[in-house]
């Protein structure tokens, strides 16, 4: 029979095994500094260019490397980091597995020049798509420079996949900033296409969150320490009033590793529990000291997986640290029960009324009795408000409610949902989902549109950007031009607001653009929504009205009549129900009754 296995060429398996290593510029980025990190380096200069795509260098005055083992280091399996199975059961450096160079190498021309500070002369070694075309002595700087050109320039198809300069920018920067945090002694510039994004001098852990965050945003969080028996904690921890809608910003590091581990970022976010409103997410720095025999970093090539001996109790440690840091921060509310009249139960319903009710607001049940149903405005009666409920040409407000609403009454839940009798039922209207359909609808029709609706701002705001997502605004600016936004960059992390679109509400100015900003990162995941989608779907989100917010009855009704003239009324851009009907019959068989 004839033979159906083969052994694959040596550089075929390493451009198979590069994608496990380095799937885009910043995994490549974070190789390289993990290399200096552990040569010893301590100032490193990273230059890139396109994102990655086309340069990538790092300049260390590491310990550097002799002409042998220059060469060697770009081999497969190579490292001086381990040499026996007891080195890896106590893994106490950055790298270990002996595979970064090689399989950058492999995806890429690379050059590095190299010298111990003993040497008197140093190494020049070039390589390109894994094949060694120079090894030379030169006279170099002590340390290692090495200079990574046309990544992925022989596999075609991983190229085609990288994102725009932008994009592959924002994973670099975030891939410097977790090692900036991990090792605050470091001194680090970096440099995009000749403008220095980053350039930090040596610090404690407090001044490089200062350098990255900015000092408004460090008054808004503080440091906590936790020294147990098994590990040690410390870190910073954000404020409730700070939550965001994504977990992007929180940083958990494992021995100086940036590690990602769901069960640990559980166990943070339970002890936040009841401080922050639904749906946001704290900020943390999480920094845990441990025995590095009681985990294990060999899990995938990426290093950002682990494995702990006791996994339950590392969630129990992490949790108690977390909770009594926020409890000595008067911070956790303390339980406690009072007695409340007996009528409290029904004054908690909060009905409003359709206009023409007397009293406005009801808050007994026997009102709702004494209430006559009101008569229900003409189309056109409800007034113009700043929330956008006004009528726009995208929307036709002529549109009425279906043939199968009465709307007789209109009721506001708990400043929640708006209930209406329909025929044969009641209607619950989340309101938020509602408004997120029409305000969506109305984005998405603005983008085949020539000119924005542009709300001119009497005082511009100023909204401070962490690097990373000034290099998303800076690839989302054409898009939001088109939805309204009036928006210029000062320098470089500083932004201007001095328009928004028509949509926002007074007072939502300076933090509409972050929360956006916020969601999009937090949706990153999803490959298959375009930009402008993705664009859309975070603005009506963070546009629209939310739970808690009162509406008067013409709003009430305005926000309905919009809804039922989108094209899609019955669900929000992400999916969940906009309405839920309960029919008579349903209402009968809960109450008994047979006819």
């Amino acid at each position: 029979m004839p033979q159906t296995i083969n052994m694959l060429p040596e550089n075929l398996a390493n451009k198979i095994a590069a994608g496990e290593v380095v799937q885009r510029p910043a995994a490549a980025v974070k190789e390289l500094l993990e290399n200096s990190i552990d040569a010893g380096a301590r100032v490193l200069t990273l230059v890139i260019k396109n994102g990655g795509k086309s340069l990538i260098q790092l300049i260390d005055d590491g310990a550097g490397m002799s002409r042998e083992d220059a060469v060697l280091a770009f081999q497969r399996h190579a490292t001086s980091k381990i040499s026996s199975f007891e080195d890896l059961e106590n893994i106490r450096t950055l790298g270990f597995r002996g595979e970064a160079l090689a399989s950058i190498a492999a995806v890429s021309h690379v050059e590095m020049r190299t010298k111990r500070g003993e040497d008197e002369v140093g190494t020049r070694v070039r390589i390109e798509g894994g094949e060694m075309k120079e090894s030379s002595r030169e006279a170099v700087p002590a340390g290692t420079s090495i200079t990574l050109r046309n990544l992925f320039y022989n596999t075609p198809g991983r190229r085609n996949f990288l994102k725009s300069d932008s994009t592959e920018l924002k994973h670099v920067i975030d891939a410097v900033q977790r090692i900036a945090l991990s090792h605050p002694a470091l001194s680090l510039k970096f440099v995009s296409n000749d403008e220095v994004i980053l350039d930090l001098r040596p610090s404690d852990l407090g001044g490089r969150v200062r350098a990255i965050f900015g000092e408004p945003f460090a008054r808004k969080i503080f440091a906590f320490q936790d020294d147990g028996p098994s590990a040690r904690l410390h870190g910073f921890l954000g404020l409730p009033a700070i939550g965001r809608k994504t977990r992007a910003e929180q940083y958990i590091f494992l021995n100086n590793r940036f590690i990602i581990n769901r069960n640990l970022n559980h166990a943070v976010f339970k002890a936040y529990e009841h401080l922050l409103e639904k749906g946001s997410f704290p900020f943390f720095i999480l920094c845990i000291d441990i025995d590095a025999r009681r985990l294990d970093v060999n899990v995938h090539p990426s290093k950002l997986e682990v494995k702990f001996d006791d996994e339950g109790s590392m969630y129990r440690i992490v949790h108690s640290a977390v909770r009594r840091a926020l409890s000595e921060h008067d911070l956790i509310p303390s339980a406690g029960f009072r007695e409340e009249p007996a009528q409290v139960a029904t004054a908690n319903l909060r009905l409003k009324p359709e206009a023409g009710s007397p009293g406005g607001r009801v808050t007994n049940w026997r009102e709702l009795i004494r209430t006559p149903a009101p008569r229900v405005r003409e189309s056109g009666s409800s007034s113009t408000d700043n929330r956008g409920f006004s009528s726009e040409p995208e929307i036709d407000s002529r549109a009425q409610f279906p043939d199968a609403v009465s709307a007789t009454l209109l009721w506001q839940v708990h400043d929640k949902y708006i209930m209406t009798p329909i025929e044969g039922g009641v209607m619950v209207v989340d309101q938020h989902a509602a408004h997120e359909r029409v305000i969506y609808e109305r984005v998405v029709k603005r983008f085949g549109e020539a000119n924005a609706k542009v709300q001119q701002l009497l005082f511009p705001q100023t909204v401070e950007l962490t690097p990373a997502d000034a290099a998303m605004v800076g690839e989302l600016l054409p898009l939001l031009e088109r939805i309204g936004f009036s928006v210029k960059m000062f320098g470089k992390t500083t932004m201007i607001v001095d328009g928004v679109p028509v949509d926002v509400k007074p007072g939502a100015e300076k933090t509409i653009l972050q929360d956006m900003l916020d969601l999009i990162k937090e949706d990153e995941q999803n490959t298959k929504l375009e930009a402008r989608e993705k664009l859309a779907k975070s603005f009506s989100c963070r546009a629209a009205v939310k739970a808690g917010d009162p509406l008067t009855p013409p709003e009430m009704r305005s926000l309905l009549d919009q809804l039922f003239a989108t094209k899609v009324p019955y669900v929000c851009p992400h999916g969940r129900p906009v309405m839920i009907k309960f029919s008579l019959a349903e209402l009968d068989r809960k109450f008994g009754r047979t006819s």
